[in-house]
């Protein structure tokens, strides 16, 4: 029997990159998901992928940063499938690069707001609904810069260590309730967030990885997908990096 045979997924941020590759990791494993994306085009591409490989999927468009659709996304979910067992809270942007004292104000509070608070408000409306389904399990998609600085990149840097203290308070509060919760510290992997920088900066990052290559994002969606399945039962409040050896410098 597959893994997460039918268990209910909300992927965010589903439209590419990692959250694509968590979105088919989580079908191919039986899970029935629910992919989510600013990007409805790329969002119905995720779902046809799956669709090819037999899976269970629907689309709805959501903006993390906005309460009222995270909300929306969670009742889309129970109206569709009855339940909701499994988050991964993965809708991230990279913002602005600037120092701290130069740092837009505006490229700030946009980062806060889809990086941080938007994954806030995503578990604010995704745990009532996983007591109401007997428990369930949220993945956050954190980055190694949740532990470690970044220099230029106050905003990314501060909400995703911001990001493992979210995780850590969840993993204390429901506990006991059935509903476990850790962060995924990716290095720098492969994915559209990246495609804005130059081939100097590309090899430059490379160099920072002891592997000697960026990541994967379907590395990285074996590690949530873990996390995700029963295998990981006892794991919970946790940050785990999938980092090429990025961390051990």
């Amino acid at each position: 029997m597959k893994i997460l045979q039918d268990k209910v997924a909300i992927v965010t941020g589903a439209g590419s990159g990692i959250g694509r590759s968590v979105a088919l990791a989580y079908a191919r494993e039986g899970a029935k998901v629910i992919v989510s994306d600013t990007d409805e085009d790329s969002g119905r591409d995720t779902v046809r992928l799956i669709a090819e490989e037999g899976g269970d999927s629907f689309f709805v468009k959501c903006d993390v940063s906005s309460p009222e659709e995270n909300e929306s996304l969670v009742w889309a979910a129970i109206d569709h499938y009855g339940a909701l067992h499994i988050a991964c809270n993965n809708a991230g942007i990279g913002g602005a690069m600037a120092p701290t004292g130069m740092y837009p104000v505006e490229a700030w509070n946009k980062v806060i707001a889809v990086n941080l608070s938007g994954v806030f408000y995503g578990v604010r409306y995704q745990i009532p609904a996983m007591l109401n389904s007997g428990g369930g399990v949220i993945v956050n998609m954190a980055s190694i810069l949740g532990s470690v600085g970044f220099a230029n990149s106050p905003a990314y840097v501060a909400a995703k260590h911001g990001l493992l203290g979210l995780t850590k308070n969840i993993a204390l509060e429901y506990g006991e309730k059935g509903i476990r919760a850790n962060a995924v510290g990716p290095a720098f992997i492969k994915t559209p967030l990246l495609k804005y920088l130059d081939e100097q900066t590309m090899q430059w990052l490379v160099s920072r990885h002891p592997v000697g290559r960026m990541g994967e994002p379907e590395e990285v969606a074996e590690l949530v997908l873990w996390l995700s399945s029963p295998k990981a039962s006892f794991v919970t409040g946790a940050y785990y990096p999938v980092d090429g050896g990025y961390l051990a410098q």
